[in-house]
């Protein structure tokens, strides 16, 4: 590889000085840093240590790896800390082998980890399940970083045998372990963070932050396409600049187009945080936490920087890794690849009469007369839903079948095992804000059945069988159209060039918010309704799960 040297303002993470220097580079490691001047010069651009994303499930891009890298450079992210979970509750181990295999394709500093809970929970269908063996064998490979997002946080609260296995396969080998733990506080954050649980990505606010915070576990804000905490919790980069880091968890390939980890880095500067500080949670305290393959711009380290306009919008003029220019002025060089086909999908397409809701299957438990039905409130910019109480009265009920109440916005939702032909689960939605027609997907966390809201049955079959005859995807229907958008990877990602996938999913963003829905990401928000691990109420393909009590209602 030829040799190489830049110059610009040098932003040193270490010292906390920006100064005119040059940064040389042999066969990809930085060989020197030489001072030009002890001060910045105005009009050049800086050179600082590439972007991290210290939580991300590249799935939710519906990219395969090499796709997503090739999208993320252009915003001077160099590397990931990936949770290949989505993937993992599809296919298994063979879907973490996929995953590893085609981030090799590119100049992409790809750190997958060991998903820790595959299936999450035992209230849902899975495609596979990793056992305590599965994840230490998975830990022992060089590619395997950590040990993936600890969702079972009752599991390690009651010490169950296997979870407990899990982590001590990663203890004895090194290897940080990521949490995953909303709402968790007082005693019993203690007791998870000491069973050696090292971040948690899923704070909602800053009280329960600081309650993690203070017993040494690192706070990861997330800001992703539907989940977005910054708000709330980035007067933390301040306050402890050495347990913060950033990430985005999942992001759409339309939001990945628009930027990446370097958005949060220039809205935390324009709220008055250091920019040290700032640039120490999106570059470095990554990298020496998960002990990172990836340099932090000193001699010796391996060439991944970005050379950005300034240290306020932080708009990335050129991307390195391992010395390779990747990406300059919003042009990306990495080429697209040849990508195999992997996937579990064995269900056949339903009749109209399945997604029927009959007035006998609905109700408060064990109640004969029906006067009130359940129905889960989704929040925009949250992965928490509301447990609401509806009386009966608030629907028409025209032959025995429920009707939808879109004045109220009280539409239908229903999961369907992808794994195997089996009943269509039912409950209501609101805040989807439908007039017509339905929304469907096979990205459906976590174990990625397909789900779907609606406002008739008939809507809602067309847009689940137009995902099943693909086997995966999202759908939009409505009286005259039918909208696709197939991922037939493990039916979440796609193999096609990013930026096609990206204006595809814009095209079909905007068909669902034609419908009514007034949510900024409506297939996102849709893909977590069936999330079990978060509160309060959600839906599995076998019924309506109650994250507060921990079972199905």
């Amino acid at each position: 590889m030829a040799s190489l040297t830049i110059t610009g303002n040098i932003v040193d993470l270490f010292s906390q000085t920006v100064f005119l220097g040059s940064v040389t580079v042999e066969n990809g490691i930085i060989t020197a840093i030489n001072q030009l001047s002890a001060e910045a010069k105005e009009g050049e651009s800086f050179i600082l240590p590439g972007f991290i994303d210290s939580h991300v499930h590249i799935e939710s891009s519906m990219l395969v790896p090499s796709e997503f890298a090739k999208l993320a450079v252009v915003h001077g992210t160099v590397a990931t800390v990936s949770d290949p979970h989505e993937i993992a509750n599809v296919c298994g181990m063979a879907g973490v082998e996929f995953m590893i295999e085609n981030g090799k394709t590119v100049p992409f500093k790809f750190n997958f980890g060991a998903p820790s809970c595959v299936p999450a929970t035992t209230f849902e269908t899975a495609g596979a399940a990793l056992n305590a063996a599965d994840v230490k064998k998975l830990l022992q490979k060089d590619e395997i970083k950590y040990l993936s997002e600890m969702m079972n946080f009752p599991g390690v609260l009651h010490a169950d045998e296997e979870v407990m296995e899990k982590i001590k396969a990663a203890k004895e080998l090194g290897k940080p372990v990521d949490g995953h733990a909303p709402g968790l506080r007082g005693a019993d954050a203690k007791k998870y963070i000491e069973a050696g649980i090292s971040t948690d990505h899923e704070c909602f606010t800053k009280e329960e932050a600081l309650d993690k915070l203070k017993y040494g576990m690192k706070i990861i804000i997330r800001e992703g396409s539907a989940a977005k905490n910054f708000e709330a919790l980035y007067s933390l980069i301040d306050e402890y600049p050495d347990q913060i880091l950033f990430c985005s968890d999942d992001k759409h390939p339309d939001s990945l187009v628009e930027g990446h980890i370097n958005q949060l880095c220039a809205r935390a500067v324009a709220k008055g945080m250091n920019v040290f500080n700032v640039l120490k949670a999106a570059c470095v305290t990554p990298v020496l936490h998960y002990k990172l393959e990836v340099g932090l711009l000193r001699t010796g380290d391996a060439a991944d920087f970005v050379v950005v306009n300034d240290l306020k919008e932080f708009k990335a003029e050129k991307t390195f890794i391992n010395g390779k220019l990747v990406a300059e002025n919003g042009k990306s060089f990495i080429e697209s690849k040849q990508s195999g086909i992997i996937n579990n999908f064995n269900c056949d397409a339903k009749p109209v009469a399945e997604f029927e809701f009959h007035l006998n299957r609905f109700g408060m438990a064990d109640e004969e007369n029906i006067e009130q039905v359940y129905v889960v409130e989704a929040m925009d910019g949250q992965l928490i839903t509301n447990k609401l109480i509806e009386p009966i009265t608030s629907f028409k009920v025209v032959n025995d079948i429920i009707q939808t109440n879109t004045e109220q916005d009280l539409l239908y939702m229903v999961v369907v095992n992808r794994y195997s032909n089996a009943p269509v689960a039912k409950s209501f939605v609101k805040n989807f804000g439908l007039k017509k027609g339905a929304v469907a997907s096979s990205v459906a966390h976590d174990s990625h059945n397909i789900i779907a809201v609606g406002v008739d049955a008939d809507s809602l079959c067309r847009a689940v069988n137009l995902i099943i005859s693909a086997k995966g995807g999202v759908s939009v229907v409505n009286e005259k159209e039918e909208h696709l958008l197939p991922l037939p990877v493990a039916g979440l990602m796609s193999a096609d060039d990013g930026y096609k996938v990206a204006e595809a999913y814009s095209s079909i963003d905007a068909a669902a918010k034609a419908l009514g829905s007034t949510l900024a990401a409506p297939f996102m928000t849709l893909s977590f309704m069936g999330l079990l691990v978060i509160p309060h109420l959600k839906l599995s393909d076998m019924g309506l799960f109650d994250g507060d009590s921990f079972r199905l209602v």
